[in-house]
């Protein structure tokens, strides 16, 4: 069919997440190119930024009735998915993550049928619907239903593709559209501001940035850092939040290093700081791609980072970083000092790793996708 400008409904959650970052990203790079962009979600995007007028966002409001005792949010998105699609006149609905968004659009799609609308569905799986969320019993009826009712399906990494073909019953085709990043232009700027705020000259920065759930494994992060502190000045930036930062903080404090680690919380833009580090840490328990990782590499910060998942994909062991087993402190301690050692090869290598998920590849591979299924 003739490549014609689309108009596009983007699903997500609109925080700090690998997904809702994803999403966000790709909705804006796509209103740039010329099509029609509605995000449909419960609040404003946390990365959706400047002012384009293909770009329209759509609050999902959830009433707090007494009847309800948890709010009943996917009924009320699938409702305002019709809405959207109705009056908005959309062509696809792109939805992240697969409960409840995925589920949500197939009811929004059945609703649409009985009014003599057809509304395609594309669901791009991001990991902990498939690798936490999806092991759990009283999901995976409704996961395995909504994967094999879209019209196209799919994964951010071949490590999760696997996951999900290895968790449930699916008989649809899963494509693997990796997540991609937009080269920062102000890296050499960013770089000078954050360590003249974080750093002294004689001091590696390193950095962390996650939402401190139990899977991110963040006191290995602690433990990693004190082990290269003690033989290497330097300090930890800690960005993100979540349950275990209370921990964190309360280790770091019977450690005496409340000195040399800052807890930041979220930021918006965590390239700002990253762009200061020679190291990123992440030695996630699961990773089914590692988006923090490739912002980090994009900017030329080496990555310190577990073997798990999606990782071994983007952090290239050697080249870009070192890879190491889940929970092996010691190693990833002394591999960060080998990093510090060959600073210059590490950061080469990470642009150029970085270089080969660039946005436009990406972009034109959803598109693809897109024309496929508007028939």
């Amino acid at each position: 069919m003739e490549k014609r400008f689309l108009r596009i409904g983007i699903v997500g959650y609109p925080t700090f997440g690998g997904s809702g970052v994803v999403a966000t990203e790709l909705g804006m790079a796509l209103a740039e190119q010329g099509h029609e962009v509605h995000f449909i979600t419960y609040s404003q995007p946390v990365r959706l930024k400047g002012i384009n007028k293909n770009i329209r966002f759509h609050e999902v409001n959830v009433s707090d009735y007494p009847l309800f005792v948890y709010p009943p949010y996917e009924l009320v998105l699938a409702s305002k998915m019709v809405d959207v699609v109705k009056y908005e006149k959309l062509d696809v609905l792109h939805v992240h993550y697969a409960i409840p968004h995925a589920s949500a659009a197939y009811m929004a799609k059945k609703i649409l049928e009985d009014e003599g609308i057809r509304i395609p569905v594309v669901t791009t799986l991001h990991g902990t619907d498939i690798t936490l969320v999806g092991k759990d019993d009283s999901f995976k009826p409704v996961i395995t239903f909504a994967i094999n009712h879209s019209d196209a399906v799919t994964a951010v990494s071949e490590s999760l593709k696997k996951d999900t073909y290895r968790f449930f019953d699916i008989h649809q085709n899963i494509e693997v559209v990796p997540n991609f990043i937009e080269p920062a232009a102000n890296c050499d700027h960013w770089r000078q501001l954050a360590r003249k705020e974080f750093v002294t000259s004689d001091e590696k920065m390193l950095v962390h940035i996650s939402n401190f759930r139990p899977v991110k494994r963040i006191m290995d992060v602690l433990e990693i850092f004190k082990a290269v502190q003690a033989e290497v000045p330097s300090r930890l930036v800690m960005v993100g939040d979540g349950p275990e930062r209370h921990k964190a903080e309360q280790w770091t404090r019977e450690n005496g290093l409340t000195s040399q680690i800052d807890f930041v919380g979220n930021v918006k833009d965590p390239q700002e700081i990253l762009a200061g580090a020679d190291l990123f840490v992440l030695p996630s328990e699961s990773e089914s791609f590692g988006l923090s990782a490739l912002e980090a590499m994009s900017m030329g910060v080496p990555v310190i980072s577990s073997n798990t998942g999606g990782l071994p994909e983007v952090n290239q062991d050697g080249v870009s970083g070192y890879l190491c087993a889940v929970g092996d402190v010691a190693e990833m301690a002394r591999k960060s000092k080998l990093i510090f050692e060959d600073w210059n090869h590490f950061s080469s290598g990470a642009r150029s790793i970085a270089l080969k998920f660039g946005i436009d590849r990406v972009l034109n591979q959803y598109l693809a996708i897109y024309y496929r299924v508007v028939v």
